[in-house]
């Protein structure tokens, strides 16, 4: 996990940026549907899973050292690459009007946070950060290792006195950061929480009381932003039957999960993009799901 501020009223940066066009829907999707779905050496995907009272088989638990070593062994980080489309996406996050707060779940080797704090970005924080008495640059970011699908978020992020805008805040569950003053007893709560290819390896279970908890962070009115794979997307069409442990929900061969979104399970928008492998010329159909969902404000 990781907490940023960001100065808003910013551009995106970068001449290449300025000039990449943005590719959301190369395909229909319905298109790819009737394809996978009529081709039966995909139709393992469609069958029903059995349910655990059907299943003699305990399925695999997923483990969270599972993406630790995932990461580890993808620590120059050449295997991300830039999430440029981040900022015309999701144009929210620049155009902040002003300092705002991000709570970013799943950081990874930090290829969101990357996207967002572009040059011109990191400048105007540089500049905010100047204009504010007693708060240096080291202040405005920090990181924090926790499973959250398992754990709390700590208190100094939005305490439950804060919360109901009354009563003493209460021990905190975690060392307080440097950046609270003795005034504080917490940030205040999230403008923004961004999950980007973060619910999808969680198991699907659990995903409900995961968004529960994102959502208590944030201040009313504030955006979750979210990016995941969508259904049909070739990495899942690349899953034999026995990795399946789920309804749409996989398991790689180093403990990884991955599930599979559809415009059921959430408000959301398919993404359908084609690709050509530079090396090998063969044509690739990603499909992904992306939404806003904003904190009512009363």
């Amino acid at each position: 996990m990781e907490v940023e501020e960001a100065g808003g009223g910013v551009e995106n940066a970068g001449k290449d940026e300025v000039e990449a066009e943005y590719h959301s829907h190369d395909f229909e999707w319905e298109d790819l549907r009737a394809e996978v779905e009529s081709d039966p050496a995909f139709s393992y995907h469609l069958s029903p899973f059995p349910g655990p009272a059907a299943s003699t088989a305990s399925p695999p638990q997923p483990s969270s050292e599972a993406w630790r070593s995932f990461h580890r062994r993808h620590a120059s980080g050449k295997f991300f690459k830039e999430r440029r489309y981040l900022l015309k996406e999701f144009p929210e996050l620049p155009n902040s009007k002003d300092c705002a707060k991000i709570l970013e779940v799943g950081c990874g080797n930090g290829s969101t946070a990357v996207s967002i704090l572009r040059k011109d970005t990191l400048e105007k924080a540089n500049e905010i950060i100047s204009n504010t008495k007693g708060v240096d640059i080291k202040d405005r970011f920090h990181p924090f290792l926790m499973d959250v699908s398992k754990e709390f978020f700590p208190d100094w992020l939005f305490c439950n006195a804060c919360k109901s805008s009354h009563g003493n805040c209460h021990e905190m569950r975690k060392q307080l950061p440097d950046f609270l003053r003795e005034n504080q007893c917490c940030v205040g709560g999230m403008d923004f929480i961004t999950m980007i290819f973060t619910l999808s390896a969680i198991p699907f279970a659990i995903m409900p009381s995961t968004i529960e908890q994102c959502v208590s962070v944030l201040k009313p009115g504030g955006l979750l932003l979210f990016r995941d794979y969508g259904l049909y997307d070739m990495t899942m069409l690349r899953f034999l039957p026995h990795q399946r442990v789920g309804f749409w929900e996989y398991m790689r061969s180093d403990g990884t999960l991955s599930y599979f979104f559809t415009l059921d399970t959430l408000e959301l928008e398919y993404c359908c993009v084609r690709s050509v492998n530079r090396k090998n010329g063969k044509k690739m159909q990603r499909v992904w799901v992306h939404g806003k969902f904003m904190k009512p404000t009363s």
